[in-house]
């Protein structure tokens, strides 16, 4: 599998090390890998994800919705441990990163539509404050079940609207999402609605058929 743009770039230094090993160790995983990399990734250690499932998805193609899935998947499993947190008592550890007003505003976009307010999150590329919005479900009584179903569909448009990037443009389309995240959010958008809309007019017509 490529190493096309190393890790080393983004986070110098001996976080970076410990990460590089704990990729080549998920490498050996083979097509698990990328699930149990995105498990990690939002449970504890932050682990370039955009770059593991490009490298994935350019060695084998045929393949990218397969990789997207399991690392929605594990993104979702993952997320538990945060929002298990938040439940638990995190409304102090808010109130460190955020003022009482923000944390009030944050709770009345939560009653009011909470599915999209970690939605939203999910599906926004580095450096999107994710594991905020994770803690707040939890703080706000976000129920397990909508709350997994949100990281697991906002994953899944980002990341297959990512792999149809990495498809078309080459590798190159990662590092370009790591360097220019909002317009690159925003092609991320277009393509995942081109690639639904794709989608549902095959399942029609084969319906019709």
């Amino acid at each position: 599998m490529s190493h096309y743009l190393s890790y080393y770039a983004l986070a110098p230094g001996f976080f970076s090390h410990w990460v590089s090993v704990l990729q080549d160790a998920l490498l050996k995983l083979g097509i698990w890998g990328i699930g149990a990399a995105a498990v990690i990734d939002t449970c504890s250690i932050p682990l370039p994800m955009d770059i593991l499932l490009g490298d994935y998805v350019w060695a084998d193609r045929a393949h990218f919705w397969l990789y997207c899935l399991l690392a929605s998947a594990g993104s979702s499993i993952g997320g538990l441990v945060p929002f298990l947190l938040g439940r638990a008592g995190g409304e102090l550890f808010l109130l460190k990163r955020m003022d009482r007003a923000r944390l009030e505003e944050m709770r009345d976009k939560f009653a009011r539509q909470e599915f999209l307010a970690v939605l939203v999150p999910s599906m926004l590329p580095p450096p999107t404050p994710w594991k905020v919005f994770v803690f707040g479900a939890g703080v706000f009584d976000m129920k397990i079940l909508p709350f997994m179903a949100a990281v697991f569909v906002g994953r899944m448009i980002r990341w297959i609207a990512l792999s149809l990037l990495v498809i078309w443009l080459g590798p190159s389309a990662v590092e370009m999402v790591a360097h220019h995240a909002k317009t690159a959010f925003l092609v991320l958008l277009a393509l995942a609605l081109v690639g639904f809309i794709w989608w549902w007019w095959k399942r029609k017509k084969k319906g019709n058929a």
